[in-house]
Protein backbone atom coordinates (compact mmCIF):
# COMPACT_ATOMS: atom_id res chain seq x y z
CA UNK A 1 0.00 0.00 0.00
CA UNK A 2 2.53 2.44 0.80
CA UNK A 3 3.89 1.92 -2.47
CA UNK A 4 1.15 1.58 -3.99
CA UNK A 5 0.55 5.40 -2.48
CA UNK A 6 4.36 6.66 -3.58
CA UNK A 7 3.37 6.07 -7.37
CA UNK A 8 0.21 7.90 -7.35
CA UNK A 9 2.20 10.94 -5.32
CA UNK A 10 4.57 10.81 -8.21
CA UNK A 11 1.78 10.83 -10.86
CA UNK A 12 0.23 13.67 -9.13
CA UNK A 13 3.23 16.12 -8.81
CA UNK A 14 4.81 15.03 -12.08
CA UNK A 15 1.74 15.46 -14.24
CA UNK A 16 1.78 19.25 -14.81
CA UNK A 17 5.52 19.09 -15.39
CA UNK A 18 5.42 16.56 -17.90
CA UNK A 19 2.62 18.30 -19.57
CA UNK A 20 4.62 21.64 -19.82
CA UNK A 21 7.70 19.13 -21.73
CA UNK A 22 5.53 18.26 -24.07
CA UNK A 23 4.38 21.97 -24.83
CA UNK A 24 7.67 22.51 -25.14
CA UNK A 25 8.25 19.84 -27.55
CA UNK A 26 5.59 21.21 -29.43
CA UNK A 27 7.11 24.05 -29.97
CA UNK A 28 10.79 22.41 -30.68
CA UNK A 29 9.00 19.89 -33.04
CA UNK A 30 7.11 22.53 -34.75
CA UNK A 31 9.47 25.85 -35.42
CA UNK A 32 11.92 23.73 -38.18
CA UNK A 33 8.84 22.97 -39.83
CA UNK A 34 7.17 26.26 -39.98
CA UNK A 35 10.30 27.94 -40.13
CA UNK A 36 12.03 25.65 -42.86
CA UNK A 37 15.03 28.68 -43.39
CA UNK A 38 15.69 28.85 -39.84
CA UNK A 39 19.86 28.42 -38.55
CA UNK A 40 21.62 24.92 -38.04
CA UNK A 41 21.45 26.66 -34.06
CA UNK A 42 17.72 26.69 -33.85
CA UNK A 43 17.41 23.08 -35.52
CA UNK A 44 19.94 21.53 -33.43
CA UNK A 45 18.40 23.27 -30.49
CA UNK A 46 14.96 22.23 -31.27
CA UNK A 47 16.30 18.29 -31.89
CA UNK A 48 17.68 18.57 -28.18
CA UNK A 49 14.48 19.46 -26.47
CA UNK A 50 12.84 16.99 -28.35
CA UNK A 51 15.44 14.27 -27.01
CA UNK A 52 15.52 16.18 -23.50
CA UNK A 53 11.20 15.75 -23.01
CA UNK A 54 11.25 11.89 -24.40
CA UNK A 55 13.99 11.65 -21.85
CA UNK A 56 11.98 12.83 -19.00
CA UNK A 57 9.40 10.90 -20.28
CA UNK A 58 11.29 7.88 -20.24
CA UNK A 59 12.57 8.19 -16.60
CA UNK A 60 9.04 8.91 -15.83
CA UNK A 61 8.29 5.48 -16.73
CA UNK A 62 11.24 4.30 -15.15
CA UNK A 63 10.30 5.82 -12.07
CA UNK A 64 6.23 4.23 -12.22
CA UNK A 65 7.79 0.82 -12.40
CA UNK A 66 10.35 1.31 -9.57
CA UNK A 67 7.12 2.30 -7.22
CA UNK A 68 5.19 0.23 -8.47
CA UNK A 69 3.89 -3.12 -6.13
CA UNK A 70 4.03 -5.34 -8.79
CA UNK A 71 6.45 -4.61 -11.84
CA UNK A 72 5.65 -6.87 -14.01
CA UNK A 73 2.14 -6.11 -13.86
CA UNK A 74 3.05 -2.90 -14.23
CA UNK A 75 4.77 -3.70 -17.62
CA UNK A 76 1.62 -5.66 -18.73
CA UNK A 77 -0.89 -3.49 -18.61
CA UNK A 78 1.61 -0.46 -19.32
CA UNK A 79 2.76 -1.98 -22.41
CA UNK A 80 1.58 0.99 -24.54
CA UNK A 81 4.22 3.33 -22.11
CA UNK A 82 6.97 0.90 -22.45
CA UNK A 83 6.59 1.11 -26.57
CA UNK A 84 6.51 4.75 -26.55
CA UNK A 85 9.70 5.07 -24.65
CA UNK A 86 11.14 2.22 -26.83
CA UNK A 87 10.23 3.53 -30.35
CA UNK A 88 12.77 6.53 -30.71
CA UNK A 89 15.75 4.02 -30.16
CA UNK A 90 14.52 2.02 -32.70
CA UNK A 91 15.41 4.43 -35.73
CA UNK A 92 16.21 8.04 -34.59
CA UNK A 93 13.37 9.71 -36.82
CA UNK A 94 11.34 12.92 -35.47
CA UNK A 95 8.50 11.15 -36.63
CA UNK A 96 9.08 8.29 -34.48
CA UNK A 97 9.99 10.96 -31.37
CA UNK A 98 6.29 12.52 -32.61
CA UNK A 99 4.47 9.87 -31.98
CA UNK A 100 6.08 8.04 -28.44
CA UNK A 101 5.51 11.64 -27.08
CA UNK A 102 1.72 12.02 -28.53
CA UNK A 103 1.42 8.46 -26.73
CA UNK A 104 2.83 9.16 -23.50
CA UNK A 105 0.88 12.41 -22.84
CA UNK A 106 -2.32 10.74 -23.87
CA UNK A 107 -1.30 7.91 -21.36
CA UNK A 108 -0.68 10.59 -18.46
CA UNK A 109 -4.26 12.07 -19.80
CA UNK A 110 -6.20 9.27 -19.36
CA UNK A 111 -4.58 8.80 -16.05
CA UNK A 112 -5.93 11.89 -14.49
CA UNK A 113 -9.31 11.32 -13.20
CA UNK A 114 -9.58 14.98 -12.95
CA UNK A 115 -9.35 15.53 -16.53
CA UNK A 116 -12.87 15.42 -18.36
CA UNK A 117 -13.76 12.87 -21.11
CA UNK A 118 -14.60 16.47 -23.15
CA UNK A 119 -11.75 18.03 -22.43
CA UNK A 120 -9.68 15.15 -23.39
CA UNK A 121 -11.16 14.77 -26.56
CA UNK A 122 -11.17 18.17 -27.59
CA UNK A 123 -7.58 18.08 -26.63
CA UNK A 124 -6.48 14.69 -28.51
CA UNK A 125 -8.78 16.42 -31.76
CA UNK A 126 -6.54 20.07 -31.27
CA UNK A 127 -3.19 18.03 -30.99
CA UNK A 128 -4.09 15.49 -33.86
CA UNK A 129 -4.35 18.38 -35.96
CA UNK A 130 -1.79 20.21 -34.69
CA UNK A 131 1.22 17.24 -35.33
CA UNK A 132 -0.65 15.66 -37.81
CA UNK A 133 -0.08 19.22 -40.03
CA UNK A 134 3.15 19.44 -39.09
CA UNK A 135 4.32 16.24 -39.93
CA UNK A 136 2.69 15.63 -43.18
CA UNK A 137 4.00 19.26 -44.01
CA UNK A 138 7.88 17.94 -43.20
CA UNK A 139 7.39 14.83 -45.63
CA UNK A 140 5.45 15.82 -48.43
CA UNK A 141 7.00 19.70 -48.63
CA UNK A 142 9.95 18.65 -50.70
CA UNK A 143 8.95 15.51 -52.63
CA UNK A 144 8.73 15.62 -56.25
CA UNK A 145 5.24 15.30 -56.86
CA UNK A 146 3.60 16.43 -53.55
CA UNK A 147 0.88 18.88 -53.35
CA UNK A 148 0.73 19.88 -49.80
CA UNK A 149 3.32 22.80 -49.61
CA UNK A 150 1.76 25.00 -47.11
CA UNK A 151 0.96 24.61 -43.53
CA UNK A 152 -2.33 26.06 -44.25
CA UNK A 153 -2.84 23.07 -46.76
CA UNK A 154 -1.33 20.23 -44.14
CA UNK A 155 -4.07 21.87 -41.83
CA UNK A 156 -6.76 21.83 -44.54
CA UNK A 157 -5.57 18.19 -45.33
CA UNK A 158 -5.30 17.20 -41.38
CA UNK A 159 -9.12 18.54 -41.20
CA UNK A 160 -10.57 16.66 -44.02
CA UNK A 161 -8.90 13.54 -43.53
CA UNK A 162 -9.60 13.26 -39.70
CA UNK A 163 -13.36 14.04 -40.79
CA UNK A 164 -12.81 11.23 -43.45
CA UNK A 165 -14.39 13.52 -45.82
CA UNK A 166 -11.46 13.78 -48.12
CA UNK A 167 -12.14 16.30 -50.87
CA UNK A 168 -8.80 15.09 -52.92
CA UNK A 169 -7.77 18.33 -53.24
CA UNK A 170 -4.57 17.65 -51.22
CA UNK A 171 -3.36 14.44 -50.79
CA UNK A 172 0.09 13.04 -49.31
CA UNK A 173 2.49 11.12 -52.42
CA UNK A 174 5.12 9.64 -49.69
CA UNK A 175 4.73 6.50 -47.93
CA UNK A 176 4.95 8.32 -44.47
CA UNK A 177 2.24 11.04 -45.23
CA UNK A 178 0.17 7.74 -46.22
CA UNK A 179 0.97 6.04 -43.13
CA UNK A 180 0.10 9.26 -41.68
CA UNK A 181 -3.43 10.01 -43.37
CA UNK A 182 -4.31 6.23 -42.58
CA UNK A 183 -3.31 6.76 -38.89
CA UNK A 184 -5.50 10.11 -38.93
CA UNK A 185 -8.46 8.58 -40.10
CA UNK A 186 -8.50 5.78 -37.79
CA UNK A 187 -7.92 8.03 -35.05
CA UNK A 188 -10.13 10.68 -36.79
CA UNK A 189 -13.23 7.73 -36.73
CA UNK A 190 -12.40 6.63 -32.89
CA UNK A 191 -12.40 10.17 -31.56
CA UNK A 192 -16.23 10.23 -33.24
CA UNK A 193 -17.25 7.18 -31.56
CA UNK A 194 -15.96 8.47 -28.58
CA UNK A 195 -18.26 11.42 -28.27
CA UNK A 196 -21.18 9.68 -30.21
CA UNK A 197 -20.81 6.96 -26.79
CA UNK A 198 -20.52 10.12 -24.77
CA UNK A 199 -24.01 11.93 -26.01
CA UNK A 200 -25.23 8.14 -25.83
CA UNK A 201 -24.53 7.91 -22.75
CA UNK A 202 -25.46 10.84 -21.73
CA UNK A 203 -28.95 10.41 -23.19
CA UNK A 204 -29.22 7.12 -21.88
CA UNK A 205 -28.56 8.63 -17.99
CA UNK A 206 -30.72 11.22 -18.69
CA UNK A 207 -33.61 9.34 -19.57
CA UNK A 208 -32.70 6.95 -16.40
CA UNK A 209 -33.06 9.68 -14.11
CA UNK A 210 -35.77 10.70 -15.64
CA UNK A 211 -37.82 7.27 -15.04
CA UNK A 212 -36.30 7.03 -11.95
CA UNK A 213 -38.14 10.13 -10.72
CA UNK A 214 -41.30 9.14 -12.71
CA UNK A 215 -41.33 5.86 -11.16
CA UNK A 216 -40.86 7.27 -7.70
CA UNK A 217 -43.67 9.70 -7.63
CA UNK A 218 -46.00 6.89 -8.54
CA UNK A 219 -44.67 5.02 -6.07
CA UNK A 220 -45.49 8.15 -3.91
CA UNK A 221 -49.40 8.33 -5.36
CA UNK A 222 -49.59 4.77 -4.63
CA UNK A 223 -48.57 5.30 -0.73
CA UNK A 224 -50.68 8.67 -0.65
CA UNK A 225 -53.71 6.15 -2.19
CA UNK A 226 -53.30 3.66 0.42
CA UNK A 227 -53.51 6.26 3.23
CA UNK A 228 -56.39 7.67 2.04
CA UNK A 229 -58.20 4.08 1.29
CA UNK A 230 -56.89 3.17 4.82
CA UNK A 231 -58.48 7.01 6.62
CA UNK A 232 -61.69 6.33 4.68
CA UNK A 233 -62.03 3.11 6.66
CA UNK A 234 -60.95 5.00 9.67
CA UNK A 235 -63.91 7.19 8.93
CA UNK A 236 -66.05 4.87 8.24
CA UNK A 237 -65.46 2.37 10.92
CA UNK A 238 -65.99 5.77 13.68
CA UNK A 239 -69.07 6.44 12.33
CA UNK A 240 -70.38 2.86 12.57
CA UNK A 241 -69.81 2.88 15.90
CA UNK A 242 -71.40 6.08 16.77
CA UNK A 243 -74.96 4.92 15.14
CA UNK A 244 -74.69 1.67 17.30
Amino acid sequence: MQQQSAQARWEHHTQRPLFGLALAFAVAYAVPIVRPDAGRDVVEVCTAVEWVVWGAFALDYLARLVLAERHLDFVRTHWLDLAAVVLPLVQPLRLLRLVSTLLLVGQRARMASQIRLTTYVAGSVVGLLMFGSLAVLSVERDSPEGNIRTLGDAVWWSFTTMTTVGYGDHAPTTGLGRMLAVGLMLSGIALLGVVTANIAAWFIARFEKDDMEERRQTQAIRELAEEVRALRAEVAALKSERVE
